[in-house]
């Protein structure tokens, strides 16, 4: 597979870590805007070509598939020029700004018959995996009820840096810089993990969303702190289990830590992942009846990076697509409704 990345931030640092190490891909091209970064990015990797515009890469042409690691707005027009061009396409997350764009670039991609994928990294989690493996395999029998969490603390440490200075994280609290804060940069990150880890979808939505004072007069320097902070859902999902999905900036003592719970009414399951790494815990048979848990091993699973390749050398379409993550847009982009007018929406 030849690959072109387009944008070269750090997240393209991070995927080329994977993609590099893949037997049969090999990585042809590098996009930027800016002269410095790409050349830079693509010195770093030995990468030829460096292009300033996604057209002029295409008009070369001599590459396979791209990872499109632009910022959140750019995945439409370029995803769709992408696949106009018939490239197969690794769009990162969230796949549009909202469900129609999603849906725009699923159905283009669909009737090209172009490999698609969106990079939900957590699908890497292989107790994830394994606690879905279960569900479907009947050994907690009907689900009942879900909880989902995504914490996170950089509102409160400087672990990652210092959002009061730094552009990095600035943006991602103003809704004029593009944010739709904690629900948009990992909305969709906690829905599929709860989502796809009970094996199945979310069916009706009611959340809040919550924006809380940082500074004075709500602003730094051109920045208004207006994206949301904290928000918090229930859910039905389309089996029939009752979820709670919540998730938040203001996590002290979380620097980056997903949860899942499945309750079922034979058995139960914890996933837990954090920077130290996963895990997966069990209660179930005997051990039901004096609330035993136990921790489960897990194998190791292919990664996104891994299984894009693979996809786009045998030619058979992997999970997730554009289609679920466009539907998961639309969960989030409800949601946004669901707060503003105090009602539950169906999905």
């Amino acid at each position: 597979m030849r690959l072109l990345v387009l944008g070269t931030g750090v997240m393209a640092k991070n995927q080329l870590d994977h993609f590099t190490r893949i037997d049969g891909v090999e990585v042809v091209g590098a996009v930027d805007t800016d002269t410095v970064r790409v050349a830079a990015f693509a010195d770093k990797f030995n990468i030829e070509k460096r292009f300033l515009t996604l057209d002029e890469a295409i008009a070369w042409g001599e590459f396979d598939a791209a990872t499109n690691v632009t910022p959140d707005r750019i995945h439409h027009p370029t995803t769709m020029a992408l696949i106009a061009a018939g490239k197969h396409v690794f769009c990162e997350k969230p796949l549009a700004e909202n469900y129609p764009k999603a849906l725009e670039m699923t159905e283009a991609a669909e009737a090209a018959g172009v490999i698609n994928m969106v990079n939900l990294t957590y699908r890497n989690v292989a107790p994830l995996q394994r606690a879905r493996e279960m569900v479907l395999s009947g050994e907690l029998g009907t689900i009942k009820h879900v909880e989902a969490s995504y914490l996170q603390s950089w509102l409160v440490s400087r672990a990652w840096g210092d959002w009061r200075t730094e552009s990095t994280w600035l943006w991602r609290l103003s809704t004029g810089h593009g944010s739709n804060g904690v629900l948009g940069d990992v909305g969709i990150h906690i829905l599929d993990f709860a989502a796809y880890g009970a094996a199945t979808d979310i069916d009706h939505v009611f959340a809040r969303l919550k924006t809380f004072n940082k500074a004075p007069g709500g602003q730094i320097g051109e920045y208004m702190l207006d994206a949301n902070d904290s928000f918090t859902m229930s859910v039905d999902f389309a089996n029939g289990a009752l979820g709670v999905v919540h998730a938040s900036r203001w996590a002290t003592g979380h620097l980056n830590e997903l949860k899942l719970r499945i309750y079922g009414e034979r058995g139960s399951l914890e996933v837990n992942h954090n920077p130290n790494g996963s895990s997966l815990r069990g209660c179930l048979g005997d051990d039901v009846e004096t609330a035993t848990w136990s921790d489960i091993e897990v194998p190791a699973v292919p990664t996104n990076y891994q299984r894009f390749a693979e996809a786009v050398m045998t030619g058979v379409q992997p999970d997730p697509n554009f289609r679920h993550a466009a539907n998961l847009q639309k969960v989030i982009d409800l949601s946004v409704v669901t707060e503003r007018e105090r009602r539950e929406l169906k999905v």
